[in-house]
């Protein structure tokens, strides 16, 4: 057949991908008519009506309304508007289905109760005003009258969740848990009795002092990262580039307390490293036996949720404490 021939009705639906009494459709609603009609009445459709069935096919596989598609065939729109208007459609389903399926899953976890469905549906369709109201609320209930460090608490109250605009499943699923547990008043008692049996006498309350909270998230974290780097570049912790960081490190961690670094506290603190990781087994181990609020479920539990929600999740990389309990070492007289 010759292509500027005009097709019937049965090649036009074959080479659009439509069945013909889709064609018939689209051409009472006047969404794309035939070119002409054969001398017996029949449609006839030309090459540019089967290329404007194929594109209505194919939006309309994407679920444009039919009116939009309209439009465009009228010149109302441009082909690259009505993909963009319809992008912003789909991912705002996108976002929304998320949601629901979050919702799903902790209902299903948790045991669903008519007034669970309720609460899960207000923590999810929260505005960012309503999740900063309800963490603070958090914090304020918590911080009441806690004997700390001043400051400290406020410090805490950073680490604050901020869910994106485009969040993950996961990211829903720990904000639903994190808001659950923040408007918990048995959690809030937890975490308070934490807090102030950790940190409202020494040691736990020089940690929380302003001095050492600026060393352990700010000064202290880039030498640890420094010092790291050096770590996986493969030198040798006895290096002078491993040397030169670590004393660095060291003189702003007993500057705290004044007190100057001398060969008998490096080797001290070069064996406090190498027991960390034994020290956090020992210390697992009685978290799981005692029967009093501990970090894992209390106020860990708080920042575990924290780093899912802002994507911030640990690092993967294992801290190389024998690494850098050789680097902290004093220098032996052959060195």
């Amino acid at each position: 057949m010759d292509h500027h021939e005009p097709y019937p009705i049965g090649d036009a639906a074959r080479r659009s991908g439509l069945s013909v009494s889709a064609v018939r459709f689209y051409a009472d609603a006047g969404i794309v008519e035939p070119t002409c009609l054969s001398e017996a009445g029949h449609r006839l459709y030309d090459i540019d009506a089967i290329a404007r069935l194929e594109l209505v096919r194919t939006l309309r596989e994407l679920d444009t309304d039919l009116g939009e598609i309209r439009r465009l065939l009228e010149g109302g729109t441009t082909l690259h508007d009505l993909l963009t208007t319809h992008l912003e459609v789909v991912e705002r389903r996108e976002r929304t289905l998320r949601a629901r399926r979050a919702v799903l899953r902790t209902l299903i976890r948790q045991g669903a109760t008519a007034e669970r469905v309720a609460l899960m549906h207000r923590l999810v369709s929260m505005t960012d005003e309503e999740r900063e109201r309800v963490v603070d609320e958090f914090w304020n209930d918590v911080g009441a009258d806690l004997d700390v460090p001043d400051g400290f608490v406020d410090r805490l109250r950073e680490m604050r969740p901020v869910l994106p605009a485009d969040p993950t499943a996961a990211q829903l699923e720990a904000w639903i848990e994190l808001a659950d547990l923040v408007r918990d008043p048995a959690f809030r008692d937890a975490v308070r009795v934490y807090l102030r049996d950790t940190y409202s006498t020494d040691p736990g309350r020089s940690i929380a002092s302003a001095p050492f909270q600026e060393f352990i998230y700010g000064s202290g974290t880039a030498l640890i990262k420094e010092l790291l780097a050096v770590h996986r570049a493969g030198e040798s912790p006895r290096s002078p580039r491993a040397q030169e960081v670590v004393v660095r490190f060291m003189e702003a961690a007993v500057g705290l307390s004044d007190t100057p670094l001398t060969d008998e506290l490096r080797d001290r603190m070069s064996e406090g490293y190498r027991l960390i990781p034994e020290l956090e087994r020992e210390m697992a181990e009685e978290d799981a036996a005692s029967e009093d609020p501990v970090h894992d479920d209390t106020h860990g539990r708080y920042l575990s949720l924290v780093a899912i929600i802002n994507g911030t999740g640990p690092e993967e990389d294992t801290m190389p404490y024998e690494w850098i309990s050789e680097a902290m070492r004093a220098p032996s007289d052959h060195e």
